[in-house]
């Protein structure tokens, strides 16, 4: 989608001749990142079933956002260029610093989480792999966009990431089908492994075009501080994640307390004061983002698994589920693209938080009531379509209450609220299914009870988002995945 805001676009074709490669490179990059999330979120009951790792499925998702908190901030500390400290060090520097290095250290870590969770013998090995994952997946989030947007020219940004958005398109629509295909005919380990083989592909288009970029002057960069506050995040989101592995009430609490405080006091210094609070304008733009991915990203990891597991369906049948809610998603944002007035928006944002809190209600009858199975898919149809409304309000209302120097933190921040809201909603709901006993309905009924709250407290706090306008279009969906499926942002 076009920003008409801006204008008449220039006649210069953003596939011109010297971009054309890191163009369709990035493209790629976009379309790997979404097919892996698509993927895997469809396979990971067969996993979890051959490598018995229930007790571990929602860290598997989990694990992966919590580390890619970490990522994004590495990445924008890698980006940004600073002051050699020795000068014997000045020659390296465009290895060291700025978006090549950010975005080959990305393809070099996410291709090495994809081997070792294709190659892993147990859970606990693919979680690690899935971890590593969510570190390359952070660096290359951030990386793609500060590269890309050196290398094209400004007006041609809204075309750029219209690009990116439709590249999200069909490893929606064929992801999950394909992923069950591949599971089915020659194992889960090939989902990871075919994504491995995409990997060096990608840097071959995308790394050379952004060594041609001219090296910015320095700036004296993010401070290493904030690395550390990242890295303590991260860390109080696996202690959340580790809570529900105890059995005594004691070390569950305490390791409970203790995640969610590191994670909290943490998270006051990467996102804008006022943001844990939902205060009025930007902080609860930023809030209410975490609610909405949270929730959606929880119910998401867990449909397949319902589906497989209660209901006896095969995981090309459960697949459908996901592509389901991608199409809805693409209906809904294409619908909030068409609303103009501003009045009109904020309604059409609550609305958007309440249908996805109702569709996760909705789908969680089959488990609650007995209801048939296709209930399920009809409930995840207006989730994805409500999520398609809500999700790219957030990201116009954080540009247009973001003074263009702060645009690009505040960016940053919504997708680290992203991150850490749904791996700390994951963590809880791998708590309530692990200890749902044998009953996977039971587990699921408690799993979207969660999920649907977050969303459902979001439609409540909808209104401290009005000051500020919210008309513009923007060339959002999904980009460059910060959950289990999750959402980018073009932000």
């Amino acid at each position: 989608m076009h920003d008409t805001t801006m204008g008449t676009l220039p006649e210069e074709p953003l596939l011109a001749r010297g971009r054309r490669a890191a163009c369709l490179g990035a493209v790629l990059l976009v379309s790997m990142l979404a097919f892996e999330a698509m993927a895997v979120a469809a396979v990971m009951p067969a996993i979890a079933s051959d490598l018995g790792g229930d007790a571990q499925y929602a860290l598997a998702f989990g694990g992966m956002l919590a580390a890619s908190v970490v990522g994004m901030v590495l990445a924008g500390w890698i980006a940004t260029p600073r002051p050699a400290l020795r000068p014997a060090w000045r020659a390296l520097e465009p290895h060291l610093q700025g978006a090549r290095a950010a975005s080959a250290l990305g393809m070099w870590v996410f291709g090495a989480g994809l081997l070792l969770a294709g190659t892993a013998m147990q859970m606990g090995v693919l979680v690690a792999g899935r971890i590593v994952q969510g570190l390359g997946s952070g660096l290359l989030s951030v990386a793609l966009y500060v590269g890309m947007g050196q290398l094209v020219p400004k007006p041609l940004h809204p075309r750029l990431f219209a690009l990116f958005a439709a590249a999200w398109v069909l490893p929606g629509l064929v992801g999950p089908t394909l992923a069950a295909a591949l599971a089915t005919h020659l194992g889960w380990r090939s989902v990871f492994l075919v994504v491995a083989a995409a990997v060096p592909v990608t840097a071959l288009m995308l790394i050379p075009a952004l060594a041609r970029l001219p090296q910015p002057a320095a700036a004296g960069g993010a401070s290493a501080r904030v690395l550390g506050w990242a890295l303590l995040a991260a860390l109080g989101a696996f202690l959340l994640h580790a809570a529900g592995s105890f059995h005594r009430l004691d070390l569950t609490l305490a390791t409970l307390g203790a995640g969610a405080a590191l994670a909290l006091f943490a998270a006051g210094r990467l996102l804008p004061p006022g943001s844990r609070v939902a205060a009025p304008g930007l902080p609860a733009v930023i809030a209410l983002r975490g609610l909405l991915a949270a929730g959606f990203a929880t119910a998401e990891a867990f449909v397949p698994l319902y589906l497989t597991r209660a209901q006896g369906w095969s995981l090309a049948q459960a697949g459908l589920a996901l592509s389901i809610g991608a199409v809805a998603w693409s209906a809904g944002s294409t619908l909030q693209s068409r609303l103009q007035r501003e009045a009109l928006r904020q309604q059409a944002l609550g609305a958007g938080f309440a249908l996805v809190a109702l569709g996760i209600g909705i789908a969680a009858l089959p488990a609650l009531l007995g209801w048939p199975a296709p209930v399920l898919l009809a409930g995840w149809l207006m989730a994805g379509f409500g999520i398609g409304i809500a999700f790219p309000m957030l990201s116009v209302l954080t540009l247009r209450l973001s003074p263009a120097a702060e645009q690009g933190r505040n960016a940053s921040a919504l997708q680290l609220c992203d991150a850490l809201c749904s791996s700390a909603a994951l963590a809880a709901a791998g708590w309530v299914f692990s200890h749902s006993g044998a009953s996977t309905a039971g587990g699921f009924i408690g799993v979207m009870a969660i999920a649907a709250t977050l969303p459902a407290l979001g439609a409540l706090l909808s209104r401290r988002t009005a000051r500020g306008g919210a008309h513009a279009h923007c060339p959002e969906d999904r980009v460059a995945p910060t959950s289990a499926t999750s959402p980018g942002d073009t932000t």
